[in-house]
């Protein structure tokens, strides 16, 4: 297996599982995301790719591109209510699913963990919709832990 930074010829692959992300988002919550996968969504791994704050992982094995992360740094200053903080935020996450149970979001996993140490970073957050028990329970199992939730009440 091979974990390491996107090359640009890579983005279209990308952009493939990226709408698998998108088509489990839509079936998990259709009321809130738009269906199919818009020439404006597949664009936007082309700004995600160029902008200095941004890195998109991939994990490779045998030559087939299975799995991706976008990462983000966050930089919130200090305000009255809380102290500064800067991070990593997993924007964007998604392992093939002819891939998934594999060992590659785990490795994926280990790749931020270590360049998010290397970078200084003290701290790794990621939000993740509450219809995707897999993912949480991957989260968890890898060492994520909840600190904040966003509820809603249907009217």
């Amino acid at each position: 297996m091979d974990v390491r930074f996107a090359k640009e010829t890579e983005l279209e692959r990308v952009n493939e599982l990226r709408k698998q992300v998108n088509d489990l988002h839509v079936a998990g919550r259709p009321d809130i995301f738009k269906p199919g996968f818009s020439e404006e969504l597949a664009n936007h791994v082309y700004t995600i790719f160029s902008d200095p704050d941004q890195k998109i992982v991939i994990c490779e094995r045998d030559g087939v591109l299975c799995g991706f992360a976008v990462l983000h740094h966050i930089h919130k200053p200090e305000n009255p209510f809380m102290y500064e903080r800067d991070f990593l935020d997993i924007d964007e996450f998604c392992v093939d699913e002819a891939y998934r149970r594999t060992g590659v979001a785990t490795e994926l996993i280990a790749f931020i963990r270590s360049h998010a140490k290397t970078q200084g970073y003290d701290r790794i957050e990621l939000n993740m919709w509450e219809f995707n028990s897999g993912a949480l329970a991957f989260y968890e199992a890898v060492g994520f832990t909840t600190y904040r939730r966003y509820m809603e009440m249907r009217i």
